[in-house]
């Protein structure tokens, strides 16, 4: 029996040039407006991916309790950040997209259409439900998925993120990794074809290989019922050779910097990951200390796809609940496996954002 457990995707991180700025855009739009935690300090632990230097950086994990996984708002402090040099097209291989869970698509279209002009029409993704894309005023694009799962109403037509969308070089062995190492191994579509859902996006024209995979287990654990089910979708082009979206730049720089996931058991997943030719790149607790990151403390880790897309999980130790009164909870005292209860998620949303100062 696995000693380790993967409850599901906490967070998408998106690196950007203005933290409030971006985060303000994700809270008006996508409703990320309760922030988990808040850090300003040096990122000591990443320095394969930051030029073999420490680098300062302000980041926050904010979700939208109405279900889902959170955003990762990351941006460098002192160094210049720096945008991706091209155009990204569909398929590029890294992260290109993440999915936002909506109850009702075609309101959600609607509502966005209204006050946002980069919205890409209503259309049907490959398994004929309803979708469209969304690409933000830095050039990242997010997909509306149709999902009726609901954590908490917040009066909303979208919840948080539900999945990430990858482009690969190999689908055979990206599947296989996905699959056996994150135990996303249910195929829900395999399709190869032209597709017109995508016709917001530069680079769409043309054949791609299209594989969404989803756990076949239930996910457990303490965060899992508000994450919901979630999803990796995995793109393959046909018809041109992909460009890699972080090449000759900075985990941190502009766009999808990685996909996290929540886990509990973080030395026998690296024992299984290592055995399956993944070992960790990065560890921030090498002789198992509590790592800070603002109020919330954890151990965090890395591994590559076979692409080199970057993979994060997170062993959670502490987070805040209500920081003005001190509430946190300290996760090494519960049982890991157990749901936490949704009354501590509505006393994190009495402290919701509107506009940041």
């Amino acid at each position: 029996m696995a000693k380790f457990n993967i409850s599901g995707i906490q967070q998408v991180g998106v690196g950007c040039e203005n933290f409030y700025e971006s985060w303000q855009w994700y809270i008006d739009h996508f409703g990320a407006n309760v922030r988990i935690l808040e850090d300003d300090t040096v990122a000591e632990r990443m320095l394969p991916y930051t030029g073999g230097k420490a680098q300062k950086r302000h980041a926050c994990i904010a979700v939208n309790l109405q279900g889902g996984s959170g955003f990762e708002i990351w941006q460098y402090s002192e160094r210049k950040p720096s945008p991706v040099p091209f155009d990204i097209a569909v398929a590029d291989t890294g992260v290109f997209g993440a999915k936002l869970r909506s109850n009702d698509v075609a309101a959600f279209h609607k509502e966005l259409s209204a006050s946002y002009d980069a919205v890409g029409p209503l259309s049907k993704a490959p398994d004929g439900k309803p979708t469209f894309w969304i690409r933000d005023p830095w050039g990242n694009h997010f997909q509306a998925v149709e999902d009726s799962y609901v954590f908490i109403d917040q009066g909303r037509h979208n919840g948080g993120v539900c999945g990430a969308v990858i482009g690969v070089t190999d689908m055979d062995k990206a599947v296989t990794f996905y699959s056996e190492v994150l135990g996303y191994d249910k195929v829900l579509y395999d399709q190869t074809d032209k597709f017109e859902d995508w016709s917001i996006m530069p680079g769409s024209e043309g054949r791609f290989r299209r594989v969404l995979l989803a756990p076949s287990k239930p996910q457990k654990g303490a965060f899992s019922a508000m994450f919901g089910s979630s999803t990796i979708e995995l793109a393959e082009p046909l018809d041109r050779k992909p460009r890699k979206i972080f090449e000759g730049r900075y985990w941190g720089d502009p766009g999808f910097i990685q996909v996290c996931f929540d886990v509990t058991g973080m030395r026998a997943l690296g024992e299984f990951c290592a055995s399956k030719g993944h070992p960790f790149t990065v560890d921030s607790c090498p002789n198992d200390e509590r790592f800070d990151m603002g109020e919330a403390s954890g151990h965090f880790t890395y591994i590559e796809d076979p692409d080199g897309t970057l993979i994060e999980f997170v062993e959670t130790q502490k987070i805040p609940v209500l920081k003005k009164l001190g509430l946190y909870i300290d996760m090494t005292k519960r049982d890991p496996l157990k749901p936490l209860p949704k009354f501590l998620f509505r006393l994190m949303g009495l402290t919701k954002i509107k506009t940041l100062q």
